[in-house]
């Protein structure tokens, strides 16, 4: 039950939020369990056999990018090695799942626990608190189970970790753990226009570029050996990344599916890149235009939190609108992006949260309608259903990005603004 946000004012008691947060993770765990039965175990796509060859071809001594191929950032690497050193014998693909899910379960609990001690740092009370945290645990439940065979729940509670160093007052830390999570997977970037221009409005000018400085000094720490060891696997990996085509779930591909499906429109898939994608010179502009309007969105937050009050709410929402319109109006956008909202979103205050946090959820049900159940129809047919369920879903995530973003109506912000 969702405390009503007039009540959300009285800071919690730190053991009361201790408890909440206890007892979150115990939801967690229940939730977890949960996607092991019923219709959660059919028709799975998992990335994990990937991740094993990874993990398995370091444990043979073979080193990332110089020996073999990967597209993920160095930040990745420790995820997909651990599972594989805790085995007795490589190629058991069982035993490497069980572990990587133990690991994963961690990182999920990092995230509650991650989350906890932001709003913990905002002065939440413990109905705030309880709210976001009870969101956050029961979530996989709404996504599915993609959330068992990413590694997406590590990038995930290292951002908000990050966030939560920083509205603590641990701008060094925050910056070198954004600097962490940026290696792992390069999203959380995104975050730090806002992390600078916190720190400046706060601190000045030199403390904003020294906590820069440490932000890259961080990154280059940990993509350094790599590109020194591998600098053609290196910058293959990252070209890989930046060189997407439009993705068969993204906004622009939602449109064209629902083109064909409603005018006949002509649309060729081809996989590559680890993913489905559309092809041609129709989806090749759409993902240009795509890339541009979501660089423009980005720049409109940043500009945004920049000129209004250096406000820990605010860099809040400001956080969770940025990696919003990174995802809805990316040329790429697998379910498991989804993951990176789940800890951000019911941060954010009040009745604005709430009804965010209500479209977050309906996204990650409308998700799992199609995902995994009938991605392969939609991939290689081109399925009527699921090709409108994208395109839902696809507006949905605007919708969340507009509400994240608008002042709402009789609220103190709109007052201020008219």
């Amino acid at each position: 039950m969702i405390a009503s946000p007039e009540s959300w004012s009285r800071p919690a008691d730190p053991l009361r939020a201790a408890v909440v947060a206890l007892v979150a993770v115990g939801l967690f765990l229940g939730a977890w369990g949960l996607l092991h039965v019923g219709f959660y175990t059919e028709k799975r796509i998992e990335d994990t056999p990937v991740y094993q060859r990874y993990g398995d071809a370091m444990r043979s001594g073979q080193v990332p990018y110089r020996d073999f191929r990967l597209e993920y950032p160095p930040g990745a690497l420790p995820v997909f090695v651990v599972p594989s050193l805790t085995r007795e014998t490589r190629g058991d693909l069982d035993g490497y799942d069980r572990g990587f899910q133990t690991l994963m379960w961690l990182c999920g609990a990092g995230v509650l626990l991650g989350m906890a001690a932001l709003l913990d740092g905002l002065g939440a009370s413990a109905g705030r608190i309880a709210a976001a945290l009870g969101f956050a645990a029961l979530a996989p439940l709404a996504l599915g189970s993609v959330v068992l065979s990413r590694f997406d729940l590590w990038p995930a509670a290292l951002t908000v970790g990050a966030l939560a160093l920083l509205v603590r007052g641990h701008r060094g830390l925050g910056f070198a753990v954004l600097g962490i999570a940026t290696l792992t997977k390069l999203y959380p970037a995104v975050l730090l226009p806002l992390f600078v221009a916190d720190v400046w409005r706060r601190s000045g000018r030199r403390a904003a570029l020294l906590s820069l400085g440490l932000f890259a000094g961080v990154v280059a720490l940990g993509a350094l050996p790599f590109v020194l060891l591998g600098p053609d696997g290196f910058a293959w990996s990252l070209g890989r990344q930046l060189s997407r085509p439009l993705q068969i779930e993204s906004l622009g591909s939602a449109f064209l599916l629902v083109a064909h499906q409603a005018f006949g429109l002509g649309i060729t898939m081809r996989s590559g890149h680890g993913s489905q994608n559309l092809v041609g010179t129709g989806p090749d502009v759409l993902a240009g235009f795509q890339t541009l309007l979501q660089a423009v969105a980005l720049i409109g937050i940043w500009v945004w939190y920049a000129r209004g009050p250096a406000d820990r709410e605010r860099l809040v929402r400001a956080s969770a609108a940025t990696v919003c319109a990174f995802i809805a109006l990316g040329k790429v956008f697998s379910p498991q992006f989804l993951i990176w909202l789940v800890p951000l979103v019911p941060l954010v205050r009040g009745r604005r949260g709430v009804v965010a946090s209500g479209i977050l959820l309906v996204v990650m049900v409308v998700t799992q309608a199609w995902f995994p159940f009938r991605y392969w129809a939609l991939a290689l047919a081109f399925d009527p259903a699921a090709s409108w369920l994208v395109l839902v879903r696809d507006l949905l995530m605007v919708g969340l990005l507009v509400t994240l973003l608008v002042p709402l109506r009789g609220s103190r912000e709109a007052i201020r603004t008219t």
